[in-house]
């Protein structure tokens, strides 16, 4: 069940913490989300990832050393201007960091915050590559757009010479995801062009004529919200699968009969689905976010990740001393539900192993199969100047 606010308390540290002298009773640490809005069950990820992590990396305690943190949960909504005022009035009140937003445009926004006002902000599941190197006071504990696209390019054989056409929402995610697609398959020879949708629109059947149109080699796909059924219907039913293959992000399972009868001819390349990881950190992440009641899914691990990072950044901070909790967080490499995670010092990037993944139907239902797990150093963004 989602909350307004969380006090997670006591002690018992899994990190090295600082002397009692230096270190607060507590940290103020707040979490701004979509709990409403057109992602809010992203947010609903985020959230319970981000419980189950502070329990992993705190042993259950909720405290680093003798510091606890305290955590309060603040709906963006979706909206920027909305994060904004959020960030602002957290600031106002002497919060020295923040962490979450599914948004690109709202990370974008908040990252700016971090900046003015010398704050840790820690990104959730925003992929928009921007956030990467933006500023030396945001981090990310999620993948980007770059990360998506190198791991959609091992589907294609060669990419010089080759039509690859980008079908995505006319947002800061979409455009991200063009930048993205120019910047590692164009560099690889290919020719990139785009398809932009204006978010509002509820007729998908003139754009999805203009992806047979285009006559592409690779329609690379990069959609996010409750409309995706039918832009995937609108694909199916105007041919495009029949004129190019057509590489996506899995999304949450939510969606997974939505694709309809596109499930099947879809390459899919994958952030996280349940049981991708293979690992201990996985399972204790799995289990306990079903303890409480939810599902694992998508943006379970940011959430589990930005846990894992704020207790790092605490212990090694004081939750007080943001530039001592930058330092704590450049070029840390932990285990992560994915796996061997590491935050990249240059850039803030975070380094994590990527998927590719098919959905077989069983029954009613569709399931996400693993064909290869690409390795984080393949998946890795170039790196970005601050």
């Amino acid at each position: 069940m989602l909350v307004a606010g969380l006090a997670l308390t006591a002690c018992a540290p899994t990190v090295e913490s600082g002397s009692a002298a230096e270190s607060p009773d507590s940290v103020d640490v707040g979490i701004v989300y979509s709990k409403t809005g057109p992602l809010a069950a992203y947010g609903e990820e985020y959230f319970a990832g981000l419980q189950a992590g502070i329990d992993y990396a705190t042993d259950g305690t909720g405290a680093v050393g003798e510091t606890q943190i305290n955590l309060t949960y603040h709906d963006d909504g979706g909206d920027p201007d909305k994060g904004v005022s959020i960030a602002k009035q957290l600031i106002g009140e002497g919060y020295q960091i923040l962490a979450g937003t599914t948004v690109s445009g709202i990370a974008l926004k908040l990252a700016e915050q971090a900046e003015q006002n010398k704050v840790l902000y820690i990104s959730g599941p925003a992929a928009t590559d921007a956030v990467t190197g933006i500023n030396d006071y945001t981090f990310r504990s999620g993948r980007q757009s770059v990360q998506d696209v190198a791991t959609a390019g091992q589907f294609v054989d060669d990419l010089d010479g080759s039509k690859v056409t980008v079908f995505a929402q006319d947002n800061a995610f979409g455009q991200g995801n063009v930048a993205a697609v120019e910047a590692v398959l164009g560099a690889e020879g290919a020719e990139v062009s785009e398809i932009l949708v204006p978010e509002d629109v509820t007729e998908f059947t003139p754009f999805a004529r203009q992806v047979v149109d285009a006559d592409p080699d690779l329609v690379f796909v990069a959609w996010a919200g409750a409309n995706a059924g039918s832009m995937w219907q609108a694909l199916n039913q105007q041919g495009a699968f029949d004129a190019a293959p057509i590489v996506t992000g899995l999304a949450n399972e939510s969606t997974f009969g939505a694709y309809g009868a596109a499930g099947e001819k879809i390459s899919f390349l994958s952030h996280y689905f349940p049981g991708a990881g293979q690992n201990d950190v996985e399972n204790f992440m799995m289990d306990h976010v079903e303890e409480q009641g939810a599902s694992p899914d998508l943006f379970t691990p940011d959430g589990f990740v930005a846990g894992q990072m704020i207790v790092q950044a605490v212990g090694e901070g004081g939750g007080t001393d943001v530039d001592a909790m930058i330092d704590a967080l450049e070029g840390w490499e932990f285990e992560g539900p994915k796996g061997t995670t590491a935050v990249r010092a240059e850039d803030h990037a975070l380094i994590q192993d990527m998927y590719q993944a098919k959905l077989v139907q069983d029954g009613d239902e569709w399931k996400p199969e693993l064909v290869k797990t690409v390795d984080a150093a393949d998946a890795a963004p170039p790196v970005q100047g601050q």
